[in-house]
């Protein structure tokens, strides 16, 4: 999904009339040389154009130009999300602690949350996002379903206790964000979650392609509820750092960790040994890597054995017993999931070849369980060999399920962790090390539990093969069920007088985030470019004599006209040689630079330049430069 620039009347409408401003009388205090940790783009040209200025590790000063873009592209946000039907609102940024408490949060996020500890000995967090918050404001609300649906959202600075803050702006320790929440009584038709996600999807939509940016939506991991319950917005550029799956034929695209693949071939499991079973001490070799150079094994001859631990029915919430709330016979009472639960494996180990890795989410999906990486302890108590896990362990450890990769369910030569410490072996063959366990369905299952690569097969296209690309995410959307709802005791009474907990769904946006992912996207070697819809100012006018009156009687009256049709002006007015000044203007980025030169002027006219345009500037008449400058944003 491209973006592509917006019109004029759309680009400038963050203000209601343009700005005029003097580059002596504002702050910009451009440098030659970037922060000696900055490395990223967006890190390095922020900080030299002036725009940031580091305060400590992962915190940042916002200066004039920096406060600019943010402002735009808050003023988008804010536009967009009031279409969409959602209120704003401003919650505190500190949080209690026992909010987090009631949702296990506190340790979900561990070291990440700023905690602060008052005078009497009241500890609070200073807020990553606000779900408890907002739970618990609702809650006091809001007690009937004729009160819902809700959308509620804010923008405000928040915290993460980043261990290792790093790229300026895209991680670091204090940040601003566009967090909503929706809040409903059902998931389908009107007033449903599913509606106001779709509203959300359209407004996030609508956001990037106003502020210029080229984006992509993707399929990311879903929520509680299930089915394609969660997207990212990725910035497209080169730099990004996380890494996008898409089918040139039909489009799709997703991140990694939900990244559907094709069909591919299984292996029948009938295939002879290549050589009897040999075992070969491998001590002191910490990764698949250094195994596979020991034993002269390529990664994708090996397999590799994650050993996860059941903790629940996936697509179920042990605490509500509602599988699908639209659908009344779908109601699962305690008693029935705790006998589905009682009935269910301790254990899930997951087959890949060495040179893949196990997707969590995919290996929920086929087994039907919730689960997680299993605690080394409590497996190795269990008879899990950790770090030397074989696909034969699912005889030798009662309530394991095995799960094998459809690669790695081929024949052929393999090696693989031999069950003991230190050791594995080498012409791992699947009928004979696991034998007739292989052909029960329910003990073992083939398919896809692995994460997507460049060149697997495309999920919606035949033939087609996935391609990867760059991204930074900068918006997240998410259905997230009543995970919230339930740990706080957020419950309305419905239309037969059933209390029934509360379907949340959130959609975060960052705004700080956005900027500098912007100028990821679009710089070069001269510095930044900015789209228009979100410039600091659309229209730099240079002087190159600010003490020559016919010059500031130019420069006065252009800006004067651009200003009256809703354009932001900045005049550089400083008493500074030429070539500083358009190697400032090409660094801060601006998208038109108006040079108003004794020579031009001699000819009646100015000249003019668009910041993306690598070529020279070209005269234009007096008469003519602000309509000249109209169209240019205009296209």
């Amino acid at each position: 999904m491209n973006a592509g620039q917006t019109s004029t009347k759309r680009a400038i409408s963050n203000t209601r009339t343009g700005d005029s401003h003097l580059w002596s009388r504002t702050l910009i205090p451009t440098t030659r040389e970037a922060p000696a940790d900055a490395e990223t783009p967006s890190h390095v040209l922020l900080s030299r154009a002036g725009f940031i200025r580091k305060v400590a590790a992962g915190v940042y000063d916002y200066l004039p130009l920096a406060w600019r873009v943010l402002t735009k592209v808050s003023n988008i946000v804010r536009d967009e999300m009031n279409n969409a039907g959602s209120v704003e609102l401003f919650m505190p940024v500190i949080v209690p602690m026992e909010f987090y408490q009631e949702t296990k949060r506190h340790e979900a996020y561990g070291d990440l949350l700023f905690k602060v500890t008052d005078r009497k000995g009241n500890t609070a967090a200073l807020g990553p996002t606000h779900e408890e918050t907002i739970t618990e404001m609702v809650k006091g609300s809001v007690n009937s379903y004729k009160q819902l649906p809700l959308s509620l959202y804010q923008i405000q600075t928040k915290f993460r206790d980043e261990a290792r803050p790093r790229a300026g702006l895209l991680r670091c320790r204090e940040f601003i964000m566009k967090d909503a929440y929706t809040f409903h009584t059902k998931l389908e038709g009107p007033g449903g979650l599913n509606e106001a996600y779709d509203a959300m999807y359209r407004a996030y939509s609508n956001i990037f392609s106003r502020c210029g940016l080229d984006y992509t939506a993707v399929e990311a991991e879903s929520g509680p509820i299930g089915g394609s319950a969660s997207h990212e917005f990725m910035i497209n550029c080169a730099s990004g750092e996380d890494t996008i799956l898409k089918c040139p034929v039909s489009g799709y695209a997703a991140n990694v960790e939900k990244c559907e693949i094709g069909e591919r071939p299984r292996g029948s499991f009938a295939e002879p040994p290549t050589g009897e079973l040999t075992e070969v001490h491998t001590p002191n070799l910490p990764g698949i890597d250094e195994v596979g150079k020991f034993m002269k094994v390529k990664p994708d001859r090996m397999l590799k054995t994650i050993v996860f631990k059941v903790i629940g029915l996936s697509g179920v919430k042990q605490d509500i017993f509602y599988a699908d709330r639209n659908n009344p016979n779908d109601v699962i009472n305690q008693p029935e999931y705790e006998a589905r639960l009682d009935n269910a494996p301790g254990w899930i180990i997951a087959v890949v070849r060495g040179d893949h890795d196990v997707n969590e989410g995919k290996v929920k999906a086929i087994s039907g369980y919730n689960v997680a990486l299993a605690d080394d302890k409590a497996a190795r108590a269990a008879g899990f060999a950790i770090g030397y896990v074989s696909p034969r362990t699912v005889n030798a450890v009662p309530g394991t399920l095995l799960l094998i990769d459809s690669d790695a369910s081929m024949g052929g030569f393999w090696a693989s962790g031999s069950d003991k410490p230190d050791h594995h072996v080498k012409h791992f063959n699947w009928r004979r090390e696991v034998g007739a366990i292989l052909d029960d369905p329910a003990r073992v299952k083939v398919g896809d539990v692995r994460n997507a690569m460049e060149g697997d097969p495309s999920p919606r296209a035949a033939g087609a093969k996935l391609v990867t690309a760059r991204g930074i995410e900068v918006g997240h959307i998410f259905k997230l069920g009543t995970k919230y709802s339930d740990a706080m005791g957020l419950a309305v009474l419905d239309e037969t007088q059933q209390k029934r907990s509360v379907i949340m769904g959130c959609y975060g946006i960052g705004v700080s985030r956005t900027m500098a992912a912007c100028v990821e996207m679009s710089h070069d070697e001269n510095g930044i470019i900015w789209p228009a819809a979100i410039a600091p100012y659309h229209v730099l006018i240079t002087l190159m004599k600010p003490d020559d009156p016919r010059q500031r009687e130019a420069a006065g009256k252009i800006a004067c006209e651009l200003v009256g049709h809703g354009v932001d002006v900045l005049t550089d007015d400083r008493d500074e040689r030429p070539g500083p000044k358009f190697k400032d203007a090409d660094l801060v980025g601006i998208p038109i630079r108006v040079t108003i030169g004794d020579k031009a002027l001699e000819q009646g006219g100015v000249e003019f330049k668009a910041r993306k345009d690598a070529s020279k500037g070209q005269v234009v008449p007096l008469a003519d430069v602000v309509q000249t400058c109209l169209n240019t944003l205009n296209a």
